[in-house]
């Protein structure tokens, strides 16, 4: 029977991003410790400044392409990482940014290989329990039948397209997974997860909600990448964040678990709220789709639901208004450190490639 330690220790790789910060703030709040690793290429220390001070959170700043030993780190000295190991791994990092997506290709590609390779070895030297987060996009395209997508239905995606570092490299990182199950017995969960929303999304980096929000408050028209007929499901992060510590918290394998909303939203529906709720006088103009802000499939949740007892539990009007006000009281910080050269606000300093 392994120790029984106080508190676990547990690493998030992305934890710095948007999805990662709110998963370290809640296991803290769990009363985990937590090693939040991150090279900031997608994301931003100001989504986890707050936690800095816990004396149960450390943020390390590290490239995950290459390999690493957490226990050589001083600053992770207080975890007591020889004595204790590290007990679970999420690991979440991959740049994200559809804006900025062809500066980050080569970042995503490795990230997917060989970041996941390194991430499943230190899961394995530790003999710690596994997360991957993976993606609706694995699916291929929305079904012509609009049907929702079960786990085990084998998606189509082409491997040599421009975004194919991103969909199929999470293909490739799902099979590594598997492959280090059963060659190795590591206990690994993996989850797919469809469109989320909510504060700490990047601003100004193509990102669909907030765009709309911050262009809402500026009274500048809303660019929809799309027709009329573009439609899609949100799901509030807080309830993805559930999600993914209920799925660690599981025994044995359950394959991979969809988490996301079941509800599909024509996006025209989201911005006449956004609009409302902001009193914007904003136009809404279409215009063509990008990679990254493309029709995908719903998910079909009974797995989760059925095995996790999990399901969103967020309504959209209430979290549009906590992403409204987020996006209120960050926008005009984010505007002072604008990067002209990256038509990007950069709030931190030069990254190490890739993370």
């Amino acid at each position: 029977m392994p120790p029984i330690y106080d508190k676990k220790n547990i690493l998030v790789s992305g934890g710095a991003g948007f999805i990662g910060s709110h998963l370290c703030e809640k296991l803290l709040a769990d009363g985990a410790r937590v090693i939040c690793v991150d090279n900031l290429v997608s994301s931003a220390l100001g989504n986890i400044d707050f936690l800095l001070k816990n004396p149960d959170f450390e943020f390390i700043r590290q490239d995950i392409n290459v390999p690493f030993d957490p226990e050589i780190f001083p600053e992770l000295e207080r975890f007591k990482i020889k004595f204790q190991g590290i007990q679970e791994i999420y690991h979440l990092a991959c740049p994200m940014n559809a804006k900025l997506f062809e500066q980050t290709r080569m970042q995503t590609l490795l990230t997917n290989s060989l970041g996941t390779k390194n991430m499943l070895d230190l899961a394995l030297k530790y003999k710690a329990k596994f997360l991957f987060t993976s993606t609706s996009t694995v699916y291929g395209p929305r079904p012509e039948d609009n049907h929702p997508v079960k786990e085990n239905e084998i998606g189509c995606v082409d491997m040599l397209s421009p975004r194919a570092c991103y969909d199929e490299g999470k293909r490739f990182a799902e099979t590594s997974c598997q492959t280090y199950r059963e060659v190795h017995g590591l206990d690994v969960k993996i989850t797919r997860i469809f469109r989320t929303y909510g504060p700490r999304e990047r601003l100004f980096a193509g990102e669909m909600i907030p765009d709309f929000i911050l262009n809402a408050l500026d009274n500048k028209d809303i660019e929809i990448f799309g027709d009329e007929t573009f439609s899609t499901s949100l799901c509030y992060v807080t309830d993805v964040v559930d999600g993914l510590i209920k799925l660690m918290a599981t025994d044995g394998n359950l394959g991979p678990v969809n988490l996301g909303s079941e509800v599909d939203l024509p996006i025209l529906n989201i911005v006449q709220s956004i609009l409302e709720m902001t009193g914007s006088s904003s136009r809404v103009v279409f215009q063509p789709a990008l990679l990254f802000m493309t029709p995908l499939g719903l998910p079909d949740l009974t797995k989760a639901k059925e095995k996790l007892g999990w399901m969103p539990l967020v309504r959209m009007d209430e979290g549009l208004k906590q992403i409204i006000d987020y996006t209120m009281a960050h926008k005009n910080l984010l505007m002072t450190t604008f990067n002209p050269g990256l038509k990007t606000p950069d709030s931190n300093p030069p990254a190490a490639p890739t993370a």
